[in-house]
């Protein structure tokens, strides 16, 4: 049951008047997070990147990759396309791109709530429910807290500094269930049409959502055929037409991983984290003859990494001619033909870790619960129906919701993942909100009173939070903006270390296209944006999976053969992240080493000319200078 428009109160009419306001303001909060938002690349960033290059390179064969779908460097390609910018700029033309995904998103949640009330109004209209009590909030207080969830997720785990496909996911996945609840709402279809649409982009956003599709069928014909009783005939076509649209979108991309990899194949991410962090099977430079690190799985490597030295372990990556970093780049190609069988107890163990990050997600997401708490304070119930002859209209996104937590918590939960599903787990609860039936006297007059008086207060509650959360946004944006100048940053992108690095490799002789090699996790896997920004690719490296390096490379006896092994490689150089104040040139291990601009990075010329490396240790200040 809607509320009556002689029951709505004042203010959720001014609500309504002021939505296009709100949005504006949402928007341009977030877009001074696109502006001044800090430097966050990690190594999963610049696989996307590298594919987007090749997008632009129209090399198609290097797009295919088991392990990072191809929506999201579309998106960073055409980002280059508009805003032209050099390798020393390109991450602002990146957040940008973040910045008009997050403008999808908005109109992804707007669809997803609206969608919602659509089918609860379908619902209510077409069962004899025994609770007639209005529901408590209408489609634009919905709307609000849609948005303003969003905004909050958007300063935490999707902001725009991480160069990451999941918020381009999340944009999907909402448009998808839109699409889904209209249908169930309407019978047309049109939506089962463009929900396959969504769920197919969704999908070459990233892997997981062809395992979303087949619930989201499924959940279209149970609702069809146990809530709607609607005719098996007319069920079939509609699933039918997801599954055709689905493969029209996202086929194409399947059939070429599968051709590439000859086997059917709709992405190796699920597997291989599973394989990693379930099955305990070692992660980084897996060898065929380490069978004591293969865990609870079967490993037959098709094209391992061709291994240099024994000790220390050098690892060579020229097999795969793509990628800044090819380990990371496609590190399906490496760990090809790993089967993996459940370990019990990492199994449990994982569940164990999974089940902590969400109960932490939902501690540092506090505001959507906090108001739920108030509407219930204010005299709102919840009303959980959910038999076949009751108004069960929240049921399908929350159960969808509920399975993304599954299947996430199963294998690996972090924030980023969980936003979608927070929010197609919430808004259908505070859809199903119903005023109270409580009242002093049960009267129509006090029924009408107490109605207005509870949406009152609760379009209050939810106009706090909505401005609570763009109020924070732009605190945050102004604190970033004036941080850049106490850190004298030309811009929020650019971060002190990298960039200054990346100049001074190029300036030492080492220029776009050479082959370098690294040493250490923190130069290798876990920032390499140096290298790319260098427009050089690691081929060779010498792998140290424990920082701090200095006492690594102190202790190594054999130093000068593994130098050796990454000079007959063909690297240019031999790049490492150190303590500074260890890194004198005065002592033999750093001896011959030259600091890259005034950063923690250094370089050891290994295929250089002489007259290249007559200053081992630069301290040019123009290197901190964005080119």
């Amino acid at each position: 049951m809607t509320a009556n428009p002689s029951e709505s109160p004042r203010l959720t009419l001014w609500l309504r008047r002021l939505w296009p306001v709100y949005c504006f303001l949402a928007a341009l909060v977030t877009f001074g997070y696109a502006i001044y938002d800090s430097y966050q690349i990690d190594g999963d960033a610049i696989p996307y990147m590298d594919i987007g290059d090749l997008m632009r390179a129209h090399n198609w064969h290097g797009i295919v990759n088991g392990y990072w779908n191809p929506l999201y460097p579309a998106a960073l390609a055409i980002g280059n396309i508009l805003f032209h910018p050099t390798r020393y700029t390109e991450l602002h033309a990146y957040y940008m791109v973040n910045f008009g995904i997050f403008l999808l998103e908005m109109l992804a949640v707007i669809a997803f709530t609206d969608s919602l009330i659509q089918l609860r109004e379908f619902c209510e209209s077409a069962t004899a429910s025994s609770n007639r009590q209005p529901f408590l909030l209408d489609r634009y207080t919905l709307r609000y807290i849609g948005i303003a969830i969003l905004v909050i997720s958007s300063q935490r785990e999707l902001s725009m500094g991480k160069v990451r496909p999941d918020a381009l996911l999340l944009a999907f996945l909402l448009f998808a269930l839109a699409a889904l609840l209209k249908h169930l709402a309407t019978n047309h279809l049109r939506y089962a049409a463009l929900m396959g649409v969504a769920l197919g982009l969704a999908y070459l956003a990233k892997s997981f959502a062809f395992v979303f599709t087949f619930l989201c069928i499924l959940a279209l014909i149970a609702f069809r055929f146990f809530w709607q009783r609607q005719p098996i005939s007319r069920i079939a076509a509609s699933a039918v037409l997801v599954l055709v649209c689905f493969s029209i979108v996202a086929g194409p991309y399947i059939a070429a991983l599968s051709h590439q990899k000859g086997r059917f194949d709709f992405g190796d991410s699920g597997n291989l984290n599973y394989v990693w962090f379930v099955a305990g099977t070692e992660k980084m430079h897996l060898q065929q003859n380490q069978t004591a690190l293969f865990g609870a799985a079967d490993v037959h490597l098709k094209h391992p990494e061709k291994q240099l030295l024994d000790s220390p372990r050098i690892f060579s990556y020229k097999q795969l001619p793509y990628g800044t970093y090819p380990d990371w780049f496609d590190t399906s190609f490496f760990n090809e033909r790993i089967k993996a069988h459940m370990n019990l107890r990492l199994q449990i163990i994982v569940l164990g870790q999974c089940t902590m990050r969400i109960l932490r997600y939902m501690a540092n997401h506090p505001e959507p619960y906090a108001l739920l708490a108030v509407l219930l304070l204010l005299g709102a119930r919840l009303y959980p129906a959910w038999r076949p002859t009751a108004n069960a209209f929240w049921l399908v996104p929350f159960l969808l919701g509920i399975a993304t937590l599954c299947i996430y918590g199963i294998v690996n939960v972090e924030d980023r993942y969980l936003s979608a599903a927070f929010l197609v787990l919430l808004l259908p609860l505070f859809a199903a909100m119903r005023i109270s039936a409580a009242a002093p006297v049960p009267t129509a007059q006090n029924s009408t009173v107490q109605s207005i008086a509870t949406r009152t207060g609760a379009s209050a509650a939810i106009v706090l939070l909505a401005l609570l959360a763009i109020g924070e946004s732009a605190r945050t944006v102004g604190e970033l903006r004036r941080h850049l100048v106490f850190a004298l940053s030309p811009t929020g992108w650019y971060d002190h270390d990298i960039f200054p690095a990346a100049h001074a490799l190029n300036a030492l002789g080492v220029s776009p296209g050479d082959t370098v090699a690294c040493i250490g996790t923190i130069a290798c896997a876990y920032d390499h944006y140096w290298a790319r920004l260098a427009g050089v690719r690691i081929l060779t490296e010498i792998y140290e999976p424990n920082p701090p390096l200095y006492p690594y490379l102190a202790a190594m006896p054999n130093r000068e053969q593994a130098y050796d092994v990454a000079r007959r490689e063909g690297a240019k150089v031999l790049v490492g992240y150190f303590d500074p104040s260890r890194m004198t040139g005065t002592n033999p291990v750093s001896a011959g080493w030259h600091e890259l601009g005034q950063t923690h990075f250094y370089a050891l010329p290994l295929n250089l000319p002489t007259d290249a490396t007559k200053n081992p240790h630069p301290r040019d200040s123009s290197s901190s200078i964005v080119p």
